[in-house]
């Protein structure tokens, strides 16, 4: 019993990585051309940016909180800097530095509505997400923005003649996230604060510090994302960023971070999760699936990862709690062997 216990438990836990080999397999067999090490690697790039995004949203999903303005940031800080280009003919690297205190301003001003004017994630981010479109269309005028060959070559450049840039700064920022929620004081106040808010203060834990700090992390790997999909795609268009927090949301559910906090990783979670996501967009395009249908399958897709988050946080419930009962039951016979 025990061991049929430990092998649900460890199936809940790895749900992720059968999903990936799964949907891996299935686009494979219908589309053979998917099998190649072109595909993955095309794959890796476009699931770069919102990648990056994602890794930002693990730190705020870990603490039960839920950041919607990444998309508007995304838009709103890649504008800039493109502005800043095109107008005042500024380098990439100081465009980026820009790109990058816009998406912290982005996330200070997050952090303040949460933790000091107490609105609720959902709203407080809601309306930044409204003010940020907004503030975005107003500067661009709605109009396209090209930025110069410099950035796109970045964005098309490869690092050793074969790793993608984009997908390099992927593979960073994973690592980065990664090192700060496993190696740092910090990250172990995120997991404390996601895990039990109420232990985590009698512990002496400053949340609302934490809190805020997360929100801080999320808008700076929104404006570095979208950045990085700008370098990619050489225009900023008035529709960038759009429905992409949904997406980051989805990707780090789908990595097994838990929407009730305290539970999930960086790596390799949020990352399987991403490069899944964009394993399913680009799989629907080899198979020629109706372009129309593309976007239902997104939506039940985002649904699916809330589910199966709900269903998995559930199960390893009770089985923890069956566990633990079975490690009661036995305590007596042992003492009464002894």
């Amino acid at each position: 019993m025990k061991y049929s216990n430990r092998l649900a438990q460890l199936l809940l836990q790895n749900i992720t990585f059968l999903l990936f080999i799964v949907v891996f397999v299935i686009f494979g067999l219908l589309s053979p051309r998917f099998f190649t090490l072109q595909t993955f690697d095309n794959i890796l790039k476009q699931a770069s940016f919102i990648g990056i995004v994602a890794v930002g949203m693990t730190f705020v999903i870990l603490t039960a909180g839920i950041d919607l303005s990444v998309g508007s940031n995304m838009y709103l800080a890649s504008s800039v800097a493109a502005l800043l280009m095109q107008d005042f003919g500024l380098g990439v690297f100081p465009a980026l530095l820009a790109c990058l205190a816009v998406g912290a301003l982005f996330g200070i001003i997050n952090a303040l509505l949460i933790t000091r004017v107490r609105i609720i994630p959902f709203m407080a981010t809601l309306g930044t997400m409204v003010a940020g479109k907004g503030l975005g269309l107003l500067l661009t005028r709605s109009v396209t923005i090209p930025v110069p060959d410099a950035m796109l070559n970045l964005g098309q450049s490869r690092l050793f003649g074969f790793l993608a840039l984009p997908t390099a700064m992927f593979i960073l920022a994973a690592i980065i996230g990664h090192f700060i929620l496993t190696m740092t004081p910090l990250g172990r106040r995120i997991y404390a604060v996601g895990n039990d808010e109420e232990s985590a203060k009698k512990a002496g834990i400053n949340v609302q510090s934490v809190i805020g700090t997360v929100y801080v992390i999320s808008g700076i790997t929104a404006a570095l994302g979208g950045f990085v999909a700008v370098a990619q795609q050489g225009v900023v268009i008035p529709g960038l960023g759009e429905g992409y927090e949904f997406n980051a949301i989805a990707a780090v559910v789908l990595g097994g971070t838990s929407l009730f906090g305290g539970v999930g990783t960086v790596l390799p979670g949020t990352v399987m999760g991403a490069v899944l996501i964009q394993m399913i967009q680009s799989g629907l395009v080899y198979t020629r699936v109706d372009i129309y249908i593309q976007p239902l399958i997104m939506a039940a897709i985002i649904f699916l990862a809330v589910l199966l988050d709900a269903f998995r946080n559930v199960q390893l419930q009770k089985l923890r709690r069956r566990n633990i009962r079975m490690e009661k039951d036995a305590l007596p016979n042992a003492a009464g062997g002894d």
